[in-house]
């Protein structure tokens, strides 16, 4: 109840923000923080574990509280780029995901993109379908991949998106990092640690989250 004894007046619709590894959410709960930076709040962080399996079960659990009903989901961290001329550090916004689940549309990704551009000036931002995978990609499979239309994977994005959308319409979105691509292979991922642009890139990009849900809540023309 409100202090006047009405209704209490409903809040805006949730975000819950998606990662899998440790370094991706000490990224995202580092960003707001130092001179001249704004809180970090205004979303839910949720880890999942690493994997396809592991954040469905993850997203389900979270999107199963009270008050998540109609949360928006964006899925972020780290990807493997699949068209040559990408670099680490370029940013990926998902038009679709994909994975043996099927295709789940994003909302908004023109937009997310133009506010990514804005907030990692000097960064190359790509748009097209986000694949998922249940391993890490290498090599021959990167082209393959490529050759069905996909511009980057990971083995989280998808999964997350459908299980956010399985229950129900809500806006979902994902936005990854590359911090691989065919001409700048790691040798494992733990190697991103000693590679700061990704990390930095990550950290700065939470702005453009917020700004993409701020525009789910305005009137549509």
């Amino acid at each position: 109840m409100s202090a006047a004894g009405g209704p209490r007046a409903p809040g805006p619709d949730p975000l819950l923000v998606a990662c899998a590894l440790r370094i991706e959410q000490a990224a995202l709960r580092s960003a707001g923080r130092g001179p001249g930076r704004g809180p970090a709040g205004g979303h839910t962080l949720l880890r999942t574990g690493m994997g396809p399996s592991a954040a469905e079960r993850a997203v389900g659990r979270a999107l199963g509280r009270p008050g998540m009903d109609r949360a928006a989901v964006l899925a972020t961290g780290f990807c493997a780029g699949l068209v040559p001329g990408m670099h680490p550090g370029d940013l990926v916004v998902a038009e679709e995901t994909r994975d043996p689940h099927g295709t789940v549309p994003c909302t908004g990704s023109a937009l997310l993109a133009e506010a990514l551009a804005r907030a990692a000036p000097g960064r190359t931002v790509h748009t097209g379908a986000l694949t998922g995978s249940d391993h890490v990609v290498r090599g021959q499979e990167r082209a393959q991949l490529r050759a069905i239309g996909a511009i980057a994977v990971d083995m989280e994005s998808a999964a997350t998106l459908w299980a956010a959308t399985r229950g129900g319409d809500r806006p979902v979105a994902a936005v990854r990092v590359i911090v691989d691509a065919p001409e700048h292979e790691l040798v494992r991922i733990g190697t991103v640690r000693g590679g700061i642009s990704a990390f930095r890139v990550l950290r700065a990009v939470l702005p453009a989250f917020h700004e993409w849900h701020r525009s789910l809540l305005l009137p549509r023309r």
